[in-house]
Order: structure tokens, then C-alpha cells, then sequence
């Protein structure tokens, strides 16, 4: 028999939780990045009956909860309603959000979360047992950048997809955190590489400076390591997308045109990095950020 040694064998720490607000920071989303899958699925049922929570969703080990910011106390009920968030409190640069929950929804809402990645402080009761417990942790406010590229492969060699993820991950940072990629399937036009998808990365920004540090380093691997001359690249700082919705639409739908795309996003605030002719499909990824089941599926829509 191996004997083991758990240092806190009653807290699982969160990878990391991470705060995206709107512009007038009247909606966040919180996004947490769990270690256990069991408990964030306990979680995300649970959490999901508080007043704040707008929408929930689940995107590989990640919980994505909607929410409006404020304070809203809770009905803690054993079983049903074990755990949840009662506030999201958005304050200068800093996101306040505060967890309650019971028994052993109160050590998850207090030491588990308090660990993760991405927490500046925390404020927690004592949990454990059958104990109500509380939990505030604070967190840099994060403003949406999405990146849309296509167009960095050849007939020849190259895969977008992977060399997008690749990047992604390498500039992964504190600052500029990487959430998600979706691959975009695109009407099959003349002119495709092969399966004709295009990509978006999701990165959530503390600020301007780490938001330019991104994408200059992006803008810089693509040059790189791109074996096309046509790579298009793409940047919208939004917090739902919904300025590419009609484009991507389009897009999915039919065959365009260069200077169609590059007139659409300039009329939408969409900033156009690499001016290739994979503009035309880069631009229509962005409205599917943190949606890969649904992307990769022709007739899906936005909803």
C-alpha cells in the first residue's frame, strides 16, 4: 500500500476566474476555470437558480455564467439551491464577487475559488461540515478581444486552426487571458484551402496596454509562421459580437468579396490587422467566439 499525503485534502483549487464586463458594466460574465468537473457541474446547477444569473452555459472544463451586476441575497436550500453567487460588483479596475453556499457548496464557494488563478484578494468565512459559508474574491475587470484569422495555410502545408490555438496559448498571459477558440465553417468558395473554416480566438484584457502587447505579438507570430500571403486578421473588442452577426450570416450563406468585407468592417468598428484575402473569413469568425459546437455546423444561427 503507498501511503499519500494531501496538503488540503477539503479544497480543490480553481484553475482560474476570470471577470468580463460590458461597457457600462451592467452584465459580466464570469468565467471559472475548474480542476474538478463534478463539482463545477454541482456548481452550475446550483448556481444557476440565483437572481443575478442571466444565463449559464458550460464550455469544456470551464463554467460560463451570465450575469447582472449587483447584489441579490440568497435562499441557500439544501440540495436545490445549495450554493450560488450573490454579488458581482464592478469597481474601478476590479471585479468584486462574492459566493455563498453550504456544507460543501460553501468550501467550493470560499477556499476552493479563493486559490485560483487570477484572484488579487479574498475575504472568506469558515466553511465545512454543515456550515453556511461566504466568499469574496477580487479580480481584475476583463474587456472581450476577439481575433479573427484566416487564410495562413496552403494547399501544400498548414492547418489554421492549430497554428491559431498555438499562438493563442503562447501569449496566454495574466493579463490577456485566453478563453476559447471556435472553428467557423464558411460557404465553400472557389478560393478555399480545403474545408473552407475560418477562426476566433477569445482573449479577456485588463486594459489597453495589454490588449495592444496582445495583438502586436499575434499580428507578429502570424507573419511568422504563416505559409500563405493572403492571412487575414481581424480584431473586435465587444462584449457580445453582435456587430459581425449580419456579416457572418452572409458570409456562411454565400461568396463575397474582398472590398465588401473591408467596407463592412470599417462601418462596424471590427479593425482590420492583416488586409490578406482571408479578411473576407476572418471577419465572419468573430461573431462565434466561446460557440464551437455550434460554428463548425453550416445552418446555425446566431442567436
Amino acid at each position: 500500500m503507498k501511503e499519500i499525503e494531501l496538503p488540503d485534502p477539503y479544497a480543490i483549487p480553481y484553475k482560474g476566474i476570470y471577470a468580463v464586463c460590458n461597457e457600462d458594466n451592467t452584465l459580466a460574465e464570469i468565467i471559472e476555470h475548474s480542476n474538478c468537473y463534478g463539482g463545477a457541474a454541482w456548481s452550475r446547477y446550483h448556481y444557476s437558480h440565483s437572481p443575478l444569473i442571466l444565463n449559464t452555459r458550460v464550455l469544456g472544463n470551464m463554467n460560463r455564467f451570465l450575469v447582472k451586476t449587483g447584489r441579490e441575497e440568497l435562499n441557500l436550500v439544501p440540495s436545490s439551491a445549495a450554493a450560488g453567487i450573490e454579488a458581482v460588483e464592478v469597481k474601478g479596475s476590479e471585479v468584486e464577487i462574492t459566493y455563498a453556499g453550504l456544507g460543501g457548496g460553501g468550501v467550493g464557494a470560499t477556499r476552493c475559488r479563493a486559490m485560483a488563478r487570477g484572484v488579487i484578494s479574498s475575504s472568506l468565512t469558515e466553511s465545512g461540515g454543515g456550515r453556511a459559508a461566504k466568499g469574496t474574491i477580487v479580480v481584475p475587470r476583463r474587456e472581450r478581444v476577439l481575433i479573427g484569422i484566416d487564410d495562413t495555410d496552403t494547399k501544400e502545408e498548414g492547418a489554421t486552426w492549430c497554428l491559431t490555438h498555438n499562438i493563442a496559448q503562447s501569449v496566454d498571459t495574466l493579463d490577456s487571458v485566453y478563453f476559447s477558440q471556435s472553428l467557423v465553417q464558411l460557404f465553400p468558395v472557389s478560393a478555399k484551402t480545403q474545408n473552407c473554416v475560418s477562426t476566433v480566438l477569445e482573449f479577456g484584457c485588463v486594459n489597453e496596454e495589454a490588449k495592444k502587447e496582445l495583438l502586436e505579438t499575434v499580428q507578429a507570430a502570424l507573419e511568422k509562421y504563416s505559409v500563405s500571403s493572403e492571412t487575414g486578421m481581424v480584431v473586435l473588442s465587444s462584449f457580445e459580437a453582435k456587430e459581425a452577426y449580419g456579416y457572418s450570416k452572409l458570409c456562411r450563406s454565400d461568396e463575397l468579396t474582398h472590398d465588401f468585407a473591408k467596407q463592412y468592417a470599417e462601418e462596424n468598428g471590427v479593425e482590420v490587422w492583416m488586409d490578406g484575402n482571408g479578411l473576407i473569413g476572418a471577419l465572419a469568425a468573430v461573431a462565434w467566439f466561446a460557440r464551437p459546437d455550434e460554428s463548425v455546423i453550416m445552418d446555425a444561427e446566431i442567436l
